[in-house]
């Protein structure tokens, strides 16, 4: 096997690929660097050469598995392959016998090797390098000790050369390919041969010259001449003894002599082989005929010669030799000889003059090295800025060396690969962490083994917020287990690490040529460090992006001769900065850097002064972006040129977001004033206003901004927080980071240097585009830490200052007027003045500028009239070429611009998408620029987000526009369909992550009114458009199809399918998909509840499809079949396990719907729609009877059926239960998923009291008993009781809004108070009067008394009213422990009732009651929120202790409403902020309750002095440190009682 793959990759090479075999082609793809795993797949398909020529791409994807990147390298090859032949040319010359040959052959060459050639002149490209892998490179320094040098194997050397000057060395090669196996006498004696024959020629040529032992000399194989190969050496002693034989064959002591003085001791050079561990030298003899030596002789040498007819050594005849050319000739007849003894002494004197001339003390040629530094760390730039990330290796800098590293500290630092284990004592460490935010790490940190996604990695890292720290070589005076290993076993055990770290950042973190690799050589170089110079010049794909700085040339020495076994040294030369002091490195570094890290900024205080900031303590504070009062002085104008000021300035103007270098290059009048507009300056009135009352009315503000999408709205924020950053401290929130991250890092900003917590000044935080749930609890995190700290709530301390797009702002800025400013795209008369002003201005300052590059601001001017924008993109579709690949990037950019916010494409995807080659470092964004059409530039804008760079369509209304152009002949679904079908877009691996959530919300995500979209939607907007289109709804699903595949069959996309198949009526469809999402997720509701949905659906098409009034019991087996599959499906779900997002299984809705439907369609049946139709029906589903004409065709439901009645009853109580327990909202991520109607989403009470009533219709009687029992209930109440049964009694009750907890708490928020009084009156009147517990179960009495305190809550004065105490004695029934123990339901009545009026007045078993009942209440919501633990805040507190005595203790929280005051935004903000608990009305109602802190826990007095009872804070935050005395307001929700307004006494 190794025999046949051995002897095809040596036939591949001469073969055309038409004759390939299976062996030739896997020999020729691991040539070109493909894969292993791919190689092998693709011989066991038996891809031969023929085969090779029509592979494609599909069939790599799919039947191979190969991912995009190496697919594209294949058939790239292959089609250079194809293209060029397969053609081999041999020329053999030689003037002395020896064999030459030039090949010009098929070269295939890894993308490494690949870079280096575009690079190359024309002279470097002409070299015969033949080999993949094959190197050019540089003989040993002339007679010098070959310290810290090695060969590497089958690099090339410069070919064998004759003398030139007589000082610069010819050079012979000798590779003793065979020789060296020879015994140690005749291994002599051929070294004796060669050598002493090379020496006689250059002592006669007066010539120095080099002998090699271990270089090809000729063409054989596969070698070429020059390949250095090595020979293993068993004996050094053998070359040592072979100048032995000096005496033996020079004539002469004289000559003997000199040739001993001429010929130096042997070299031996060692030869590193990536591919084997066998130790090889190359053996060197340097030839050095000084002029006092040879002066006026001419040489003979008599070579040995073993004789293998007698064993023994024979001399030759001494004669002279010399060189012609590469060519050691002797000097033959007498003729040749007589002329060259007359040349002697002219080559005498020459050899005089050329050391004389050598020995004179030269000007060194000195590099300019500033330049060269400059151009290794900035690609060519004129300074150093933040586009380039910068990776450090270093091993240990000695102490003196740290005060000459702050060029490090400024750079843009991404991580470190530290090999010093004392760096944190005594090294590089110890000064950084000083001036910079750094994590240390070690290189196991980096192996990813919980196998995190990209994004998450990064965070859980803090990459890119701080300088990741990574210790290489064990950490000294860490506690763990990470020890310093010596070379060896660094390689054993930590090798593998770094190659995995190297690979991560390389390939999945970092963009290619978007880093540059800083190698850092302060001390002796061990092989560590050369290891991973290895691996980053390989997953680099050479040294572009690498630089070494060395201050000692040994250390130089001996990292390049280990270094070029995979770069040449001629290529480390030229990244390489050596002798260069690491002071003067620092100095020409710092000139050329645009910013410096500024170890200090400045922040205002409240005395009117400044402080200082440290950069370190700002870096930990990563969650926010801290605007400075010397924001941007740290940028170096001097370096900043006029064109870069320019073109910061357009970028704006073009349609990029604002930066704090515009203002501060407007501040310093380097470019033209920005705009403000009048939302500007009536946000400014409302801040002005808040900032500078004498008492803060809370102490978190807030400022709304609302703004359409590309107005201007977040420059006005921006604005905001610029023109204030010396009167407040002001910070940008940060996207995606921990609501208790964000409050912990603004308290830190709001405290630093200040003395008294109560005079800070406020903190003005921007927040951007957060979604409500995430503003609330930031305002609820920051308030609670507000009453920890005990500051006064008369205070300001914070501000949010609340940046979102709406596509209504002025809508949005009438609900809350107060505190909300509207920015949109109509201009006022005077911004109209201002806009053309500023375009004259812009005319002026750039004569020669293009007006379309600043469309975004031509646009504002024009108020972005639909007119004008359809002009422009008209008049770019008409120019451009619809069919090239950038038109296609328009197209996909307008696409996703469009339809999904804050979209955009990386520039590493569009390089790859347009096939555009790697750039030179530092141009990455304008070599991508240059490849774009003129017509591509006006249309995208780039825009930076963390490490990579985007790009967009300049305006939301642009992007529109042209999809709306486009649609006339390119449907929307044409475009979306090639998008998500491009593999190389879907697979690039940069930015993948966030690429795919892109494509998942261009299909899943819905528009929702509530969120600022123009309507809400049923499906993601592109599927709502593909739907409008001819044949639309096959597109659309076709288009699902599709992205559920380019999204690795993602579940929710299935899920999503489904539902667009069920809503049109493609049933079965729908039923396949939604098994199939189950199957990939078996345990998400969300996709269970599909399943539901589809037959819920499928069921009402068949029910509104029959045609029949009284269909048959034959006619509706179907229907009644897939009606119980949905509600078995929707059971299925219920019993699955909550998300952690969701309040409710969302399934109990679906049975209800069903279920309802479902007896309303059992009653139109013919048998059940007769005269005694209805108690016929009930008598079939509540007893065991069943009529005959329904007994054979309806066998297998009739279980089902009959429990019908109970199943909705139990839904519809879990309904009530959970809506008791929590508030109704809903995140946005599963507003995407959620299937329910509006109303279950939305108002979810209001549909549960309708569905009751619904429900309780059907098993309430027949009409006319029903009309008797209403009668009933408006003349006799009293024996009302006695007519109905129980269960016709808790019917009825459902349908007045009285069958379950929340719809009788419902009642409390009807607008009509009499109203819901009077239902109350009804439903307590069908009980008897004198009613006792044992009258009725739990169920009931819990219904009865809620009925109780809700009428009490509406109609104080009403005749149907028990007292306190009767309820009380009702209410004792409620089990408090044990395996029965009573509902959350009952539970949370005794605590309500049982709550003590007065502590003096409770008796002990009340007590006892009041405490168990609590407990278990708690333990209970524990339970069921063990899963949800982001919705504890989102409990709902139903009531409140009042002062007031009896039932009227009990204050329901729609009367605290009504007292306040404001819009429902306003409002609520008040909730949020606790002003609700300083209104006048609400202390003058409330009681407060004493208690104290212990253990972080809150207690209160139960009554006696041995028992206490455990207070739940709302907000956990807001308890107090310590063990302190406080007073509350005491709230009653189904996890306790809780405590408000929480206050130290």
């Amino acid at each position: 096997m190794k025999m046949d793959c051995h002897s095809a990759d040596m036939d591949w090479h001469s073969l055309p690929y038409s004759s390939w075999t299976e062996s030739h082609v896997s020999s020729w793809l691991e040539s070109i660097g493909i894969k292993q795993n791919y190689i092998l797949k693709l011989k066991e398909e038996e891809v031969t050469g023929s085969v090779l020529t029509t592979l494609q791409r599909d069939y790599l994807s799919i039947t191979i598995g190969m991912k995009s990147g190496q697919i594209e390298h294949l058939l790239k090859k292959r089609d250079d392959l194809l293209k060029t032949g397969q053609c081999k040319t041999r020329t053999k010359t030689d003037s002395s016998g020896n064999t030459r040959r030039d090949k010009t052959e098929n070269v295939f060459v890894s993308e490494e090797t690949f870079d280096r050639e575009v690079k190359r002149d024309s002279s470097n490209a002409s070299k015969d390098i033949v080999k993949s892998g094959m190197a050019s490179c540089e003989h040993r320094q002339f007679d010098q000790r070959p310290t810290n040098f090695r060969y590497v194997k089958h690099n090339i050397l410069p070919p064998e050369t004759g003398p030139e000057n007589m000082i610069i060395p010819c050079h012979e090669y000798k590779s003793l390919e065979t020789a060296h196996k020879l015994d140690s006498k005749r291994l002599k004696t051929k070294i004796a041969s060669e050598v002493l024959r090379f020496a006689c020629a250059c002592m006669n040529m007066r010539a120095n010259g080099t002998i090699h032992f271990g270089i090809m000399d000729s063409v054989k194989s596969t070698h070429q001449h020059g390949e250095i190969i090595g020979i293993p050496v068993q004996s050094q002693e053998d070359f040592v003894d072979a100048l032995d034989y000096i005496e033996k064959c020079f004539k002469g002591s004289k000559h003997q002599c000199d040739a001993r003085k001429c010929i130096r001791n042997r070299c031996f050079i060692e030869v590193l082989d990536k591919e084997s561990a066998e130790k090889t030298l190359v053996v060197e003899y340097d030839i050095v005929p000084k002029a006092s030596t040879v002066k006026d002789k001419l040489y003979s040498v008599g070579v040995p010669k073993f004789s293998e007819k007698d064993g023994k050594v024979k001399y030759e005849d001494q004669v002279p030799y010399h060189r012609v050319g590469a060519n050691t000739p002797r000097i033959s007849d007498d003729d040749e000889l007589i002329h060259f003894i007359q040349d002697l002494r002219e080559k005498d004197q020459q050899r005089e003059e050329a050391e004389s001339s050598s020995n004179e003390t030269a000007l060194d040629f000195r590099e300019d090295q500033k330049r060269k530094l400059s151009i290794l760390l900035t690609g060519g730039k004129t300074h150093m800025d933040n586009s380039l990330y910068y990776i450090i290796v270093t091993n240990k800098i000695q102490p003196e060396y740290l005060d000459s590293i702050t060029f490090l500290v400024n750079m843009n630092l991404f991580c470190v690969f530290d090999f010093d284990p004392d760096s944190e004592t005594t090294g590089l460490y110890s000064k950084c962490k000083e001036q910079k935010a750094v994590t240390p790490h070690f290189l196991h940190d980096y192996e990813n083994n919980k196998r995190l996604g990209n994004s998450d990695l990064i965070d859980s890292l803090k990459l890119f917020d701080r300088v990741s720290w990574i210790y290489c070589n064990g950490r000294n005076n860490f506690p763990g287990q990470e020890v310093s290993s010596d070379e060896n076993t660094w390689i054993k055990t930590k090798k593998k690490k770094m190659k995995k770290a190297v690979s991560l950042i390389c390939n999945e973190i970092l963009p290619r040529r978007s880093f540059v690799v800083v190698f850092l050589l302060m001390s002796d170089v061990q092989q560590p460090l050369v290891e991973t110079f290895h691996e980053f010049y390989a997953e680099m794909n050479g040294h572009d992006c690498l630089a070494v700085i060395a201050e000692s040339k040994e250390n130089y020495k001996k990292w390049s001769s280990l270094a070029q076994l995979s770069c040449p040294i001629s290529s480390l030369k030229e990244i390489s900065i050596v002798d260069m002091p690491l002071s003067h490195v620092d100095a020409t570094v710092q000139s050329i850097q645009l910013s410096k890290n500024q170890p200090e900024r400045k922040l205002p205080v409240s005395n009117g002064g400044l402080c200082f900031l440290k950069s370190v303590d700002e870096a930990m504070l990563d969650s926010l972006e801290i605007i400075s009062v010397d924001q941007c002085d740290d940028t170096n104008l001097e370096i900043m040129s006029e064109d870069e000021i320019k073109e910061t300035e357009l970028y704006f103007y073009h349609g990029g977001k604002i930066n704090w270098i515009n203002f501060w290059l407007a501040d310093k009048r380097k470019c033209g004033v920005i705009i403000e507009r009048d939302a500007y300056k009536e946000a400014s009135e409302i801040l002005d206003n808040v900032i500078h009352r004498r008492k803060a009315v809370r102490p978190i503000e807030s400022l709304n901004i609302y703004h359409h999408p590309g107005s201007g709205g977040s420059t006005v924020a921006r604005q905001m927080l610029w023109s204030r950053r010396t009167k407040v401290r002001c910070a940008v929130v940060k996207q995606s980071k921990e609501v208790a991250t964000v409050c912990e890092h603004a308290v830190k900003l709001r405290e630093e240097n200040e003395n008294d917590k109560n005079n800070c000044l406020p903190v003005l935080l921007l927040l951007e585009d957060q979604n409500p749930d995430y503003t609330d609890n930031l305002r609820r995190h920051l308030g609670n830490v507000i009453a920890i700290k005990k500051i006064n709530p008369s205070v300001l301390c914070f501000i949010l200052l609340i940046c979102n797009r709406s596509n209504d702002p002025e809508k949005m800025c009438r609900a809350s007027p107060s505190q909300t400013v509207a920015v949109t795209h109509k201009l006022s008369d005077q911004e109209k003045s201002l806009f053309l002003e500023k375009i004259d201005q812009l005319k002026f300052q750039f004569e020669d500028l293009d007006f379309n590059f600043i469309l975004t601001f031509v646009l504002m001017s024009k108020e972005f009239q639909p007119s004008y924008i359809k002009d422009f993109v008209k008049n770019i579709l008409d120019k451009i070429d619809h069919t090239s690949l950038i038109t296609r990037l328009i197209r996909f950019g307008a696409l996703l611009n469009c339809y999904v916010k804050d979209s955009y494409i990386s520039v590493s995807h569009c390089e790859a998408y347009l096939g555009i080659a790697p750039t030179v470092r530092g141009a990455k964004y304008h070599a991508f620029v240059d490849n774009l059409s003129d017509e591509a530039k006006l249309i995208f804008i780039r825009d930076i987000s963390t490490h990579i760079e985007l790009i967009r369509i300049i305006h939301p209304l642009v992007a529109k526009e042209i999809l709306s152009q486009l649609s006339v002949n390119l449907p929307q679904s044409s475009i979306a369909m090639e998008l998500i079908n491009n593999d190389v877009l879907i697979n690039h691996r940069f930015d993948r992550d966030q690429f795919l959530k892109t494509i998942t919300a261009l299909f899943i995500r819905r528009n929702k009114k509530n969120r600022g979209d123009p309507e809400d939607t049923t499906f993601s907007p592109l599927i709502e458009k593909v739907r409008t289109e001819r044949d639309g709804v096959q597109k659309a699903v076709d288009l699902m199809k599709a992205a559920f595949i380019a999204l690795g069959k993602d579940a929710y996309v299935a899920q999503q399918l489904a539902r667009l198949l069920y809503t049109n009526e493609r049933f079965e469809e729908a039923r396949q998909w939604a098994e199939q999402a189950k199957s990939l997720s078996p345990y998400d509701t969300f996709i269970l509840d599909t399943l539901g949905q589809v037959y819920k659906w499928w069921f009402y098409h068949l029910y509104d499809s029959i045609e029949e009034k009284q269909p048959s019991p034959e006619m509706g087996v179907e229907i009644i079949s897939i009606a119980l599959k949905g509600i078995s499906a929707f059971r299925v779900s219920e019993k699955t396990p909550k998300k952690e997002t969701l309040i409710l299984n969302n399934s109990f809705y679906g049975e209800v719907d069903v279920g309802c439907r479902l007896l309303k369609f059992l009653s139109e049946v013919d048998v059940f729609s007769k005269t005694t139709g209805d108690s016929e029906l009930m008598d079939y589903l509540l007893t065991d009877y069943i009529p005959s004409e329904v007994k054979t065709p309806w066998q297998r439901f009739h279980q089902q059926l009959k429990g019908l009645e109970r199943s909705l009853r139990q839904a519809l109580e879990c309904i009530s239960e959970d809506l008791s327990y929590f508030q109704t909202d809903i995140n946005e991520e599963d507003e995407e998923l959620d299937a329910r109607d509006p109303e279950q989403v939305y108002n979810p009470r209001k549909w549960l009291t309708k569905k009751s009533a619904v429900y309780a219709g059907f098993f309430c009687g027949t009409q006319k008993e029903s009309d008797e029992v209403a009668e009933n209930a408006n003349t006799d109440t009293m024996d009302q009781g006695k007519i109905l049964s129980p269960f016709q009694r808790q019917m009825n009750s459902y349908k007045l809004g009285g069958g379950n907890v929340t719809s009788i708490l419902s009642l409390l928020y009807d607008k009509k108070p009499q109203r819901a009084g009077k239902k109350l009156e009804d439903i307590i009147g069908m009980y008897s009067g004198n009613l006792t517990c044992k009258d009725l179960d739990e169920n009931e009495l819990i219904n009865f008394i809620f009925c109780q305190i809700a009428l009490n809550c509406i109609l104080p004065g009403s005749s149907k009213l028990l007292s306190l105490k009767q309820l009380q004695d009702l209410s004792k029934k409620f089990k408090t422990t044990g395996k029965h123990m009573s509902s959350a339901s009952a539970l949370f009545l005794l605590s309500l009732l049982f709550w003590p009026e007065n502590s003096e007045e409770v008796s002990s078993a009340d007590v006892q009651i009041l405490l168990l009942a609590i407990d278990a209440l708690q333990r209970l919501c524990e339970q069921k929120i063990q899963y949800m633990s982001q919705r504890k805040s989102r409990i709902v507190t139903h009531f409140f202790l009042a002062k007031a005595r009896g039932l009227n203790k009990i204050v329901h929280r729609s009367a605290i409403d009504k007292r306040i005051k404001g819009t429902l935004s306003e409002r609520k903000l008040k909730w949020l902020g606790g002003e609700v608990w300083k209104t006048k009305a609400v202390v003058q109602q409330l009681k407060r309750i004493e208690g104290w802190t212990e253990n972080e826990n809150l207690y209160v007095q139960s009554g006696h002095k041995d028992s206490k009872i455990r207070v739940i804070p709302r907000y956990s935050a807001s308890l107090p440190h310590g063990n302190e005395k406080v007073t509350f307001y005491l709230g009653f929700s189904f996890d306790g009682v809780v405590a408000f307004d929480i206050q130290v006494m």
